[in-house]
């Protein structure tokens, strides 16, 4: 079994495990590899380094007084240590733990909310105009559409979706 770090054109990260690296060629030539993100098919090999446990290795232990030498600015504030900010840009594909929480919060939205699909503005307003009775959809529209929904007073925000999300991954 190989195992293997792969990237997209986005730049978005992930892992993929395959029974060889003629395997791996294979999938790839067929366009079967695709990032669980944005469902690109533009993939490449990342270098990687195996972490190989030999034993008996014991990580060094940093004392308080060892990381007070280095100066205060080692030291986050209890309020940075506790807030988490993302950013998620186009053509970035943030770090593993950026692309973690964000799959993870479209995991949520997507099992707390109805796929209304393309009936998206249809239902919204239903729900804004109370002829229908409120509920958390998502769905798809136009840009258009969107923009009108905005200027009735209809909240509403644009979401990615990667395909994979809808998919059970293997």
């Amino acid at each position: 079994m190989k195992v293997l770090d792969l990237q997209c054109a986005q730049l978005h990260s992930f892992e993929g495990w395959f029974a060889s690296e003629d395997d791996f060629q294979s999938q790839l030539g067929r366009n079967l590899v695709q990032c669980p993100l944005c469902n690109d098919t533009e993939i490449v090999k990342m270098p990687s380094a195996p972490r190989l446990n030999f034993g008996g290795h014991v990580a060094p232990s940093v004392t308080l007084e060892d990381s007070d030498a280095a100066g205060p600015a080692t030291h986050p504030t209890p309020a940075e240590s506790s807030s988490t900010e993302m950013v998620v840009s186009r053509g970035g594909g943030g770090s593993p733990e950026q692309q973690a929480l964000f799959l993870k919060a479209l995991r949520h939205v997507v099992a707390n909310t109805e796929d209304v699909g393309d009936r998206f503005a249809h239902q919204a307003r239903a729900m804004h105009y109370g002829e229908a009775a409120p509920r958390s959809i998502r769905g798809q529209t136009t840009q258009r559409e969107a923009i009108e929904l905005l200027e009735e007073g209809i909240e509403v925000m644009p979401l990615p979706m990667p395909a994979a999300l809808k998919e059970t991954l293997q």
